[in-house]
């Protein structure tokens, strides 16, 4: 059976062909190792090359890539990230989203680097990768079952070994923020890759391996983990950040005026320890629960008695609190806890379907929508009244249909001013952070590729530190990070231990070479990162051949209204500082002023191929 014997890898590829039925296994190439690692560097080169430019992405040419990378599967902390990328039906441009749990290190265990889904079936299917048997198989009996309600079916009918990827009826309905779950709480949770998985009927995909995979020095390899599990227990931050995960800094967020609250219209909430990390321990909490690899289990698996129906589920962490409950003005974790449940079976995204709800609950405030338009008169606050328009939404019913493909497009729809406080950057709902007293954070939303998500650079940190009314220097650290961060997801590992507890970054230089067999250093690394950053700059130009600087305007509210409330108050972030971080972003990049990167700036980068397909100065 074709494959590479490369250190850290599976070396091999498995791809599968819906509309033929078909399954093949290739080799990993290992120039595409050795120049985009794996995860999210996988992921964006295949998705260059493979793409016919201009896709429909909920048609059979799109195609969705899951990668984990060379450290996922090890005995190191934070081993359990994958990450799933396809065009995305949200935005139109690159798309990507990462999960931990279980399913990256199944899959290397069963000896693949990625997973490639191509086609479109006829009728509902499944795939099986059981190591070197790989299926399509019927999936008539969970179609239409919820995304937690369809994996302990397949558990049940293929074994509790199995780890599984579902979606819910909202990718089955190709809402465009539809995610993948997996591991009852894990979620693929942006730029709508369920939604792609939907159109392909795909429901699950079930992996278990054991073949396991080689590393270049395995000695060094298990010495070097147990040191950095210890280094991570010995961290004073492992003892406070670990009992409350994400949620823990709810109050913090809150205080700075970061806090996005009723639609962002303001920072701060007043009911925010109601729904903050020690609430939820104290009131809800089952226990602890971790990912692959992980030290610091940041998942908070949950039992809620709602009205007299008992529900499970992880979390809330901090984005659900947020967008689903500051944002719609919900102060009562048993009430997030709640809609986040309907969310995660129905299989949508907990931000940008928190922000989807806040946009509806805003035009019903402000009468440009009726409760005659919507279905029924639902106010801020009002849990049950939100359960009932994600489950519209999901099934695309009524309003729902008008809101499921997003804010964007939803306002443009609809029109009578609305587009004033539909709340995304080019056309993805901004996650958990308000950024009008907060540049960094700010630019760093502007300047993602895949539109407003924090993972790519979590600025908020740097803008309180240094001020968050300064501009000057914002953009040098939103690039640094901007390298650094991504770079976890091509390597396959979670970023918290760093962020979180302080964990050096010169422990994952250390673990690479002895993983890989290759004498690369830190900043050999940090260069490949910029080089996949580059790619998809370039990935969303091809796609969108007017892709440029007016994509990177974040929206009006956020220009226009100052904060009414909070630490931030009478704060607002002018046109003319947004253009100027602009200014210096791209001076820094090497990028034009339409925020191109440039024909130097490519070749300097190995990416020169791109000019194949793109006309650039």
């Amino acid at each position: 059976m074709a494959e590479t014997k490369l250190f850290g890898y599976g070396g091999r590829i498995v791809r599968v062909d819906l509309s033929r039925g078909e399954v093949s296994i290739e080799p990993t190439p290992e120039d595409l190792a050795r120049e985009y690692i794996g995860g999210r560097g996988f992921v964006a080169r295949i998705l260059w090359d493979e793409l016919e430019p201009g896709v429909d992405p909920l048609s059979p040419g799109n195609k969705v890539v899951m990668a984990p990378g060379p450290l996922s599967g090890l005995f190191l902390p934070g081993s359990g990230k994958i990450e799933m990328g396809a065009k995305s039906p949200q935005t139109g441009l690159y798309g990507e989203g990462n999960m931990g749990g279980h399913l990256a290190g199944e899959l290397k265990f069963a000896g693949y680097d990625a997973l490639i889904i191509e086609g479109a079936a006829s009728e509902p299917c499944f795939i099986v990768i059981d190591d070197e048997k790989i299926e399509i198989r019927d999936a008539g009996k969970y179609w239409g079952k919820g995304a937690f309600e369809a994996e302990k079916m397949l558990k049940d009918d293929l074994g509790g070994e199995f780890q599984i990827a579902t979606i819910g009826p909202a990718g089955e309905n190709m809402v465009t923020y539809a995610v993948v779950s997996h591991d009852f709480g894990r979620q693929c949770g942006r730029t709508g890759v369920g939604a792609v998985l939907g159109s392909k009927k795909v429901k699950a995909v079930a992996v278990r391996g054991s073949r396991g995979f080689p590393v270049a020095d395995p000695e060094r390899v298990l010495a070097k983990g147990k040191e950095m599990y210890e280094a991570c227990f010995a961290k004073p931050g492992f003892e406070e950040w670990t009992p409350y995960g994400t949620a823990g800094v709810t109050d913090w967020i809150n205080e700075i005026g970061a806090f996005p609250t009723k639609n962002f219209h303001t920072g701060y909430f007043e009911k925010h320890k109601q729904i903050n990390g020690p609430t939820l321990r104290d009131r809800i909490l089952i226990l602890d629960k971790g990912c692959m690899g992980c030290p610091i289990p940041c998942g908070k698996y949950s039992k809620v008695d709602y009205k007299g129906r008992t529900i499970y589920v992880e979390g809330p962490e901090y984005e659900t609190i947020a967008l689903m409950g500051g944002n719609l003005l919900i102060g009562n974790i048993e009430e997030v806890a709640y809609v986040n449940y309907v969310a995660d079976e129905l299989g949508i995204d907990t931000i940008s379907g928190g922000s989807v709800v806040a946009f509806i609950l805003e035009c019903l405030e402000k009468g440009v929508l009726t409760p005659q338009d919507v279905g029924r008169d639902v106010k801020w606050g009002d849990a049950d009244g939100v359960a009932w328009l994600l489950e519209r939404i999901a099934r695309r019913e009524g309003v729902g249909e008008l809101v499921a493909r997003g804010v964007k497009e939803a306002a443009e729809r609809i029109g009578k001013g609305s587009e004033r406080f539909a709340m995304h950057i080019k056309g993805l709902e901004i996650s958990g952070y308000e950024s009008r007293f907060a540049p960094a954070m700010m630019l760093a939303y502007m300047t993602a590729d895949i539109g407003a998500h924090h993972n790519r650079a979590w600025a908020i940190t740097y803008d309180a530190a240094v001020g968050q009314d300064v501009i000057e220097g914002k953009a040098a650290k939103v690039i640094e990070l901007q390298h650094v961060r991504p770079l976890f997801d091509a390597l396959g590992l979670c970023r918290l231990q760093w962020v979180e507890i302080g964990f050096e970054l010169e422990h994952y230089a250390d673990i690479f070479p002895i993983v890989t067999g290759w004498d690369y250093s830190w900043e050999d690394l940090l260069r490949i990162s910029e080089r996949i950053w580059n790619l998809t700059r370039c990935f969303n130009r091809r796609e969108r051949p007017d892709f440029g600087r007016a994509w990177d305007l974040p929206p009006p509210r956020w220009l226009e209204e100052p904060l009414p409330s909070g630490a931030g108050k009478g704060r607002c972030m002018s046109r003319e500082n947004a253009e100027k971080m602009l200014d210096e972003y791209y001076e820094l990049r090497g990028w034009d002023a339409n925020g191109l990167p440039t024909r130097a700036k490519l070749e300097e980068l190995g990416l020169g191929f791109v000019l194949e397909k793109l006309e650039l100065d």
